[in-house]
C-alpha cells in the first residue's frame, strides 16, 4: 500500500508515452530529469529512502543532478546531499559548480573548486566553463550590490573572489571603489589602492579616475591629488574628477586653475566638468566667475544645461544673498523646475533669514512634493527665530496631519576599520553615556577660549536656556568627534561623515576643538567637506 501511495503522487510527472504508475519500477529514478520543482524531487527522494538506496552514490548523483537543474530554489538541498558523500568525484564537483554558476550565489562555485583541489581532485574539460560562468555572474552581482547601495555585500563578494586566488577585472575594481565611497571607508580604500597597484590595474584611466573620486569623497584630498599627478594619461573624466574634488573640498581657486589647465592641455570639458566648476564657484562665493562659466558652457561649448547645472546657478545666487535674482532665474527657466531647485532656494532664504520669500518658495515646493520633512523643519526654524510661534505650531500640526517625519541627524566615524554611528542626543551606542560626560567637560574647556553655544538654533519656546545648551551639546557630529578624540592617537586626523548639513554651533565647536587639541578634523556633510585646522575651516565660514 505504501508503494502504491508513493507512485500515485508522481502520476502528474508522467507523459502519455510513459507507462502507467502500476508499471513504473520502484523507485522511479527515470522521472528525476522531468522534475520541475524541489517538491517533486523530494517526493522521489522519499521513495529512494523507503527503498534503502539513500547511500548509493549513483542514486545520490541523480538526485543532485535534479536539484542543480533548478538552482534558484534547490542548491541548498543539493549541497545537503553533496555533503553526505565522503569521497565525491570530479563529476559531482562539476555538477555542483554548474548549479552554483546559475544560482544567486555564483561565488560558491569558486569555494567548491578550491575544496576539490584540497582533496586532490584534478579538474577536467567540464570544470572551467562552469567556473568562468560563475566568475562572470559574481562580477555582475557585485556590480546589482553596488548599484543598489549594498556596499558591504559587494565588498564581501570581492574578498571571496580574492581568497579564491581569482583575479578580478578592472570593472570589478570600479565597483569595489564605489562601495568604499558609499561607506566613507578611507582605510579600506587605501588597501584597495595598494591591491590595484600590485595587480597592475593602475594602468587603466578609469580605475585611476575612480581612485581620485574615492579619495575625494572619503576626505583625503592629498591622496586624490597624488593619484591625479601620477597619471600618465588623463582624459576628460579624469580632469573632471579633479575639478569636482577641489570643488567639494572648498578649494574654488584650485578648481578653476585645474579647469584652465585642462583647456590648455587641449582636453574638451563636458557637462560633468562644468558641474564641478559651477559647484566650486557657488561654495566659495565666486558669483561673477560662476556666471561667466555658465554662459561659456552654453555659448562656447554648446552644452545644454541639465537640472543640476540650473541648481548650481540657484545655489550660486542664493548663497550670495541675491535671492530675488535666484527666484527670477527659476521662474524663467526653459524647463519645469523641480522641487529640488526650489529647496535650494529655500535653504538660501534660511541662511539670509528672508521669511516672506521662504513662504512663497514653500508654496511652490508643496505644489510638487509635500512629503519632505526637511522643508518643514527649515521653515519652522525660520519662524521660530522670528518669534512667530503660532506659525511654528501650525507647521508642526501640518507635518503631523500629513505623516511627515524629520530625518534624525546621524554622524559616523571609522576607527580601526570599524564604522561607528551616533545619533543626536541618542544613547544607543555602547559608549554614548561616557561620551556625554566627556562632552560636558569639553564644552567647559571650549567656553574658556570663547565658545558661546548658539541656542538660537534650538527652536523650542518652552525650553530653558540650560536645556537648549544640552540639546546642542549632544549633536551627532559632536559625539563622533569626541569619540575620535579618545579613540585615535594624538595628532591624527579625525574624519566624520554626517547625513545632514552641519549645524552652525557644531561648526564653531569643531574649529575650536581643532585648535585646542591640535587635531585636524575633516567633516563631510550633505553638501561638502569641511577641513578644520588650527581654529579655522576651509569653507571660510561660507557654506
Amino acid at each position: 500500500m505504501a508503494m502504491a501511495t508513493s507512485t500515485l503522487q508522481l502520476t502528474h510527472l508522467s507523459s502519455p508515452n510513459i507507462a502507467t504508475p502500476h508499471e513504473v519500477p520502484f523507485p522511479p529514478l527515470f522521472l528525476l530529469p522531468r522534475c520541475s520543482s524541489l517538491r517533486e524531487t523530494k517526493q522521489i527522494q522519499a521513495a529512494i529512502i523507503k527503498s534503502q538506496l539513500q547511500h548509493d552514490i549513483s542514486v545520490l548523483t541523480k538526485l543532485i543532478n535534479s536539484c542543480t537543474a533548478n538552482p534558484s530554489s534547490s542548491m541548498d538541498h543539493a549541497q545537503h546531499l553533496f555533503d553526505r558523500i565522503t569521497q565525491p568525484d570530479i563529476v559531482l564537483f562539476n555538477t555542483m559548480a554548474r548549479g552554483y554558476a546559475r544560482s544567486h550565489y555564483p561565488v560558491r562555485a569558486v569555494d567548491l573548486f578550491a575544496r576539490g583541489l584540497n582533496l586532490g581532485l584534478h579538474p577536467d574539460d567540464y570544470t572551467f566553463p562552469s567556473l568562468l560562468k560563475a566568475c562572470a555572474n559574481a562580477k555582475a552581482i557585485g556590480e546589482g550590490y553596488t548599484r543598489n547601495s549594498r556596499p558591504n555585500e559587494a565588498l564581501a563578494l570581492f574578498r571571496k573572489l580574492q581568497a579564491s586566488n581569482l583575479k578580478p577585472t578592472y570593472v570589478t575594481m570600479l565597483s569595489v571603489l564605489s562601495s568604499c565611497v558609499m561607506l566613507g571607508a578611507l582605510e579600506l580604500g587605501k588597501w584597495i589602492h595598494e591591491y590595484i597597484r600590485k595587480n597592475g590595474f593602475n594602468e587603466y584611466v578609469k580605475v585611476n579616475t575612480a581612485l581620485i573620486d574615492m579619495y575625494a569623497k572619503c576626505g583625503s584630498l592629498d591622496d586624490a591629488v597624488s593619484v591625479f599627478e601620477d597619471m600618465q594619461y588623463r582624459d576628460t573624466q579624469a580632469w573632471s574628477a579633479m575639478v569636482v574634488t577641489y570643488a567639494i573640498h572648498g578649494r574654488g581657486s584650485k578648481a578653476i586653475s585645474i579647469f584652465e589647465e585642462m583647456k590648455r592641455a587641449g582636453v574638451q570639458p563636458d557637462e560633468i566638468t562644468f558641474l564641478g566648476i559651477l559647484y566650486a564657484c557657488s561654495h566659495t562665493g565666486l558669483v561673477d566667475e560662476g556666471c561667466k562659466y555658465f554662459r561659456s558652457m552654453v555659448d562656447h561649448y554648446g552644452i545644454v544645461p541639465s537640472i543640476k547645472h540650473y541648481g548650481c546657478m540657484v545655489d550660486l545666487l542664493g548663497r550670495a544673498g541675491r535671492l530675488d535674482e535666484a527666484f527670477r532665474f527659476i521662474e524663467d527657466l526653459p524647463i519645469n523646475p523641480t522641487a529640488i531647485l526650489w529647496r535650494t532656494l529655500l535653504s538660501a532664504c534660511s541662511s539670509h533669514d528672508d521669511v516672506e520669500l521662504a513662504k512663497h518658495v514653500m508654496e511652490r515646493i508643496f505644489e510638487l512634493d509635500d512629503s519632505h520633512g526637511g522643508d518643514y523643519v527649515i521653515l519652522s526654524n525660520m519662524f521660530a527665530r522670528a518669534g512667530r510661534w503660532e506659525d511654528v505650531n501650525n507647521l508642526r500640526k501640518m507635518m503631523k496631519d500629513r505623516g511627515v517625519v524629520k530625518i534624525p541627524g546621524c554622524s559616523s566615524i571609522e576607527v580601526d576599520n570599524v564604522v561607528h554611528e551616533f545619533f543626536s542626543a541618542d544613547g544607543t551606542h555602547s559608549e554614548s553615556r561616557g561620551l556625554h560626560r566627556i562632552l560636558d567637560d569639553l564644552i567647559k574647556e571650549l567656553k574658556l577660549v570663547g565658545y558661546v553655544p548658539d541656542t538660537s538654533l534650538v527652536v523650542h519656546a518652552d525650553m530653558r536656556e540650560e536645556e537648549k545648551e544640552a540639546t546642542l551639546r549632544y549633536h551627532s557630529e559632536k559625539l563622533a568627534i569626541a569619540f575620535g578624540l579618545i579613540n585615535t592617537p594624538p595628532g591624527t586626523t579625525i574624519r566624520v561623515v554626517k547625513n545632514l548639513r552641519i549645524c552652525g554651533d557644531c561648526h564653531s565647536a569643531a574649529k575650536l576643538i581643532s585648535m585646542i587639541f591640535g587635531r585636524p578634523i575633516i567633516l563631510r556633510d550633505l553638501q561638502r567637506f569641511h577641513h578644520f585646522k588650527d581654529g579655522k575651516c576651509s569653507c571660510g565660514d561660507y557654506w
